[in-house]
Formats: C-alpha cells, structure tokens, sequence
C-alpha cells in the first residue's frame, strides 16, 4: 500500500473558459429532476425527504427543462435520463417525460418503483421508455425496509414490480450491495436473474454525499463493505470476476511511469454526456460536484458550458506529491475507485489519496493473482 503523504503543494491555477480545439458532439444527458425521495435510504447520496419544501422550490420547472432539453438537442442529444431523488415524486412528471419525448429523446427512468400506479403503467404503455431500471435492496421486508427506513415500501416495490410485469413493460434490476443486505446478496442475485431482460449487476462502492452532510456521511460509511468482502462478493459472481479477470491488464499498467504525472481527469469525463442537478447545477460527471468544475444553467446556457467547461477540467492539473508520487502513477489506479470526483467527495480536494479506496485495489490484485 502506498505511504501516504502530510504535505502537499496547492492545486494549480488553470485559465477558465477556454474554448477547447474541436466541437464535441453530445449523445445523452442525465436529469436529476428532483433530490426529494418517499424513501431514506441509508446509503443514499443525493436524498432529501419528500416533503423538503425548499427542494422543491429549487427544482427545475418544466419549462427550465425544456429549453435546456432544446439546447441538448441541437447539440446532438438522442437520449437522456430522468432520475432522482425519485423522479416520480414530481406532480409534473407526466409533463416533463412528454416535453422530452416530443423532442425526438429515446427517455429512460430511474425509479425504486413503490409510487408506480395503474396510472403510470397507462401511461408508458403509450409512451414506452427506453428503458425502465430499478434498484433492489433486499428479498425479504425485514432487510429491505432496514435499509429504505420506511414501514410499508417492500409492499409497494412489489406492487410496483408487478403492475409493470403483468402490463409486460419491461425493466432492469439492479442491487448496491452493503452491510445490511450482503446476507440476501445471493438472493437478490437470483430474484433479478429470474426477472431481468438482461444482464444484472451491482454496486459495492457506497459514494458519499453530495451535500457533504457529515451524519450521513458517517450512515453510509457504516454500511461499505470491507475490501475483503468486495472482492469474495466479486468472486460468487462469476459474470462480475471474469470480467475481472478478462480485462486486468487493461486495468492495470505495467509502465506507471509512462503515465502523465500531473493530469487529474485520464477518464472519459465530458466524452459526450453531462449530468444536471434538480436545481440547474450541470456536472460533466454525476458526481463530480468541485466548484471549480460546474456550471449553473439558471445562470449560463448549456451551449456555452459544454463548449468551456470540459476544456477547463480536462486541464486541470496537480503537482502535490500526494497524488504525483501516489495515485497518479499508481499501476493499480483502475482497480479501485480512485477519481478526482469521488476524492473529492470524501476529502475535499482533487487530488488526495484516499485509503479505502488504495486497500480495494490491493485487495482485487491479490484475489485476481489467487484465481489466475
């Protein structure tokens, strides 16, 4: 594992705004139409309740959506995402997937599926999503509702399931796998084989919140699982770890010192997508919440950000020894969830080591040497 570093060098000043060298063309864009939730998850990211009154004065209206949806065309858009919080919490949910459809926009949604009424289901019988995907949090009541926190939602997550199977609305399932379920993992895993069109998949990274509260930070911290667990879950997955296997030298790098010692985004960031908030903040990345990487689009319009903004991250550059003598040439860097955005979020700088993330990767390359 490598040492961590206590003194470090500031982040570099970069030129802002500047134009980048050739038009980039957008496929598809995600909208967080709300951050209030009927739900409380305890691993949750991004939820307010669903009755926080200034979430819901902050949200986008229709029309907000609307003409940055226009802009998101003209810029090449095809698809987008609505998601949350829950998206279906929103009076005008209806209002808002039709102004986008009416667009040309293939629409997907992400829901918990415990608001889905007959309603719903006549409606996107008439107006089909491109895809319909919900997480599954536990097979049983007692470990569903330990990690939703509301008495009565496994009832209608599987009311929810339900209307859309017996409509024959397809969907996708999908897990987050943590303290409070790994004992269903086996479970889930076989109940979203049996219900999937396709390929199931989960997540062990926990991120944490966007609004850096500490309380649940320290929730969702409590329910990561340990490097060990991760990577033994990985291994009862056999999609999952040969994939794994398939793709390790492509996750690591031989010649770390080959690597660009400086540069903090080597990812596919901006390559096309971009993410917007409930409130009009636009990240080039879900979670990539630095101030010095977002725009405000009740404030600027999505044409002049996607021309800027990505030109000004993907310059961004540290020369902290943290991170140049670290992370940066580290030959495991792709086999754990080191970023800049996740960094951020758990240290309040770009360009920070992060332990956790360090013992995952270490973990991995242990387990992928064993099984080789």
């Amino acid at each position: 594992m490598k040492k961590k570093f206590v003194s470090y060098q500031p982040l570099k000043k970069l030129d802002i705004w500047q134009k980048p060298n050739k038009k980039r063309t957008l496929f598809y864009f995600d909208l967080e139409i709300t951050s209030r939730c009927n739900l409380n998850c305890r691993h949750c990211y991004i939820n307010s309740a669903a009755d926080d009154q200034a979430a819901l004065r902050s949200e986008l209206s229709v029309q907000e959506i609307s003409a940055i949806a226009d802009e998101a065309v003209s810029l090449g858009a095809l698809w987008c995402l609505l998601s949350g919080g829950e998206p279906l919490l929103r009076k005008d949910f209806f209002d808002i997937y039709l102004a986008l459809k009416k667009k040309g926009l293939l629409v997907s949604v992400f829901t918990n599926a415990t608001l889905i009424t007959p309603k719903h289901i006549d409606f996107f019988k008439k107006y089909p999503p491109r895809e319909i995907e919900i997480t599954v949090y536990g097979t049983s009541r007692e470990t569903y509702e330990q990690i939703s926190r509301i008495p009565g939602s496994y009832n209608a997550f599987q009311r929810g399931l339900k209307l859309l199977s017996a409509a024959g609305i397809p969907f996708e399932l999908k897990a987050m796998a943590m303290r409070s379920n790994l004992h269903e993992m086996q479970d889930i895993i076989r109940f979203c084989a049996e219900n999937n069109r396709d390929s199931f998949r989960f997540d062990p990274f926990l991120h944490l919140r966007y609004d850096r509260n500490p309380q649940r930070n320290r929730e969702i911290i409590a329910e990561r699982l340990s490097p060990e667990q991760i990577v033994e879950l990985e291994r009862a997955y056999p999609p999952r770890f040969h994939a794994l296997q398939k793709n390790v030298k492509k996750l690591t790098c031989s010649k770390p010192a080959d690597c660009d010692s400086q540069r903090l985004f080597l990812c596919g960031i901006g390559e096309g997508s971009f993410s917007l908030s409930h409130d009009g903040v636009m990240r080039l990345c879900h979670s990539l919440w630095h101030p010095d990487c977002v725009a405000d689009l009740r404030k600027d319009t999505l044409t002049h950000a996607w021309d800027n903004l990505y030109a000004k991250v993907k310059r961004m550059e540290s020369s902290r020894k943290e991170f140049t003598e670290n992370c940066s040439i580290c030959s495991l860097k792709n086999l754990c969830m080191w970023c800049p955005a996740y960094t951020y979020l758990e240290t309040g700088r770009l360009d920070s080591w992060v332990e956790g993330f360090c013992r995952i990767a270490h973990a991995r390359e242990e387990s992928l040497k064993i099984n080789s």
